[in-house]
């Protein structure tokens, strides 16, 4: 056990020290990796606290796809704007974020020591989901609003991406294109790693029904090999005008809202499941979200159309 604590406090001030330096870092590319090695350092953390789903979504959200936007958004910004903030302004941010971490400290501190909990009386009704895997089971049960709001915010954000663009760019295919290899390891780890990625990617949304997985590690997963396929030269990005496009991008919340509606008329409640039949139902829903979630992460690293259609 002396070494499992251990490797625990080694892991946690590794954390910190990785933390430190994105935060005080005077480099943008720096801050970046510093930031994508923290969020593959606490899927680690998260591993060790025994929440695999939380850890496969941090590893494919925070450390891969949202590393590579932040990347992105580094080259940009090293082109047009080198200034950075004056050191009151960081003085004044640091203030505050220490101010949170000391109020979430004394909430967590004084919390009783037997906390009042719903947690079993949860667990007993989740029999009537037939999902095996608890996560998914209260993510798309007792918190399916929830849920369904969080793809709502992540198509406002494509949108808010999508209004960057130009009005003679609107239609047309983001500047994302590179030129086609015809040979070199990108390449071949396309060809060889992009097939096998999303294969993985489609387990992990299927077997979240009853294992650790779910639609958003599958959805981030395939959107990270699509970006492999574009960084590659073997795909380009889509036109953002195209029907087919907006079609599979609403299609998670589309699916969510008919469901839902459609709870008052089979179980007497806005999503509501239907006796018998949650589990296939809660299945149909998270293949919808899966295709939106790998759609719009894609499409919010790619950027807002930059190319006449």
């Amino acid at each position: 056990m002396n070494a499992v604590y251990g490797l625990f406090a080694g892991l946690s001030a590794l954390l910190l020290v990785v933390a430190g330096f994105a935060v005080v870092t005077r480099r943008h590319f720096a801050a970046v990796v510093g930031f994508t090695a923290f969020g593959l350092l606490l899927s680690l953390a998260w591993v060790a606290l025994a929440a695999p789903d939380v850890a496969l979504t941090e590893a494919a959200v925070g450390g891969g796809v949202t590393g590579v936007l932040l990347l992105s958004a580094s080259v940009q910004m090293r082109a047009k704007m080198e200034v950075l903030p004056s050191w009151g302004v960081r003085f004044i941010a640091a203030v505050l974020a220490a101010i949170v971490t000391a109020g979430l400290m004394l909430v967590v501190l004084m919390l009783p020591d037997e906390a009042p909990t719903l947690a079993p009386a949860a667990k007993e009704s989740l029999a009537f989901t037939g999902m095996g895997n608890p996560a998914t089971a209260v993510l798309m049960a007792y918190r399916a609003l929830d849920t369904m709001l969080e793809k709502v915010v992540l198509l406002l954000a494509l949108v808010a991406v999508w209004s960057l663009g130009r009005d003679h760019f609107w239609g047309g295919r983001p500047d994302f294109d590179f030129s086609t290899q015809t040979s070199g390891p990108l390449l071949l780890l396309a060809r060889v790693l992009v097939p096998v990625g999303v294969l993985v990617g489609i387990y992990l949304f299927w077997v979240g029904a009853d294992e650790p997985g779910g639609a958003f590690a599958g959805g981030a997963l395939i959107a990270a090999m699509g970006l492999l396929a574009f960084f590659a030269g073997v795909a380009r990005p889509p036109l953002v005008g195209s029907g087919w496009l907006r079609w599979a991008v609403v299609a998670g919340i589309a699916v969510f809202l008919i469901v839902g509606f459609g709870g008052f008329w089979g179980a007497g409640d806005f999503l509501a499941y239907p006796d018998g039949l949650a589990k296939p139902v809660i299945v149909v829903i998270e293949v919808a979200m899966t295709l939106s979630i790998a759609l719009t992460l894609v499409l919010l690293v790619v950027g807002p159309p930059g190319r006449r259609p």
